[in-house]
């Protein structure tokens, strides 16, 4: 399975037809979405497959997922989230159900202990073999027990156009997977990364970084 997750800055960041020439291009099975604002709706009128939102509450924009071919199980978790008051309101991460394994799309928060808890929130809370996807807004390592950083080693994300940081992370537990890379930026402020998972059962192999 080749996924590909894009962070697409909700201010005047990538579209749907930007997603839609990447999808055209380098033909994933599924595409994961962060910040999609509500123009994203029109991607599958441009190009087949089945899209599905994940919406959040007080925001203009959302969690999104593509897939190529047939039908997916959705749900969504609600994370950790800060009780100080004028903070960012409650999180949700999306959850794409396969029927061997569960696919999940995130866009956690900014500060570094809450998103290290909102990991570790998901960990706990899906079972099985599973892939965490987006962006985690962490800066340095990620430790969770069972699972791999298996994303692209390439900086992913400029802020402010002067600090680089690898913001979009994949995380595997008990999925092999054989390369990760990323691509350029486009229209958005991160660029798009792909994995490419391997369906097949067994253990966990090495990856190849670009």
């Amino acid at each position: 399975m080749k996924i590909i997750s894009w962070n697409l800055l909700y201010r005047r960041g990538a579209a749907a037809a930007d997603v839609a020439k990447l999808i055209e291009r380098e033909k994933p099975d599924l595409f994961l979405l962060q910040e999609a604002v509500s123009g994203i709706n029109k991607l599958p009128g441009i190009v087949e497959g089945s899209f599905y939102t994940q919406p959040w509450k007080g925001k203009s924009y959302a969690l999104g997922a593509w897939l190529a071919r047939g039908e997916v199980e959705t749900g969504s978790l609600e994370l950790p989230f800060s009780k100080i008051p004028g903070k960012f309101p409650p999180r949700q991460a999306q959850i794409l159900k396969f029927p061997q394994f569960s696919i999940v799309n995130v866009h956690l928060s900014h500060g570094q202990l809450l998103n290290r808890r909102q990991i570790r929130h998901i960990g706990k809370s899906i079972s099985g073999p599973v892939a965490i996807i987006g962006d985690f807004n962490a800066v340095g390592p990620i430790i969770l027990k069972g699972f791999k950083d298996v994303g692209p080693r390439r900086i992913t994300h400029m802020a402010k156009k002067l600090m680089p940081f690898r913001l979009d992370r994949v995380l595997v537990r008990d999925l092999a997977w054989s390369g990760a890379k990323t691509l350029k930026r486009g229209p958005s402020d991160h660029r798009p990364i792909i994995i490419e998972i391997n369906l097949e059962t067994g253990p966990l192999t090495l990856s190849k970084f670009s």
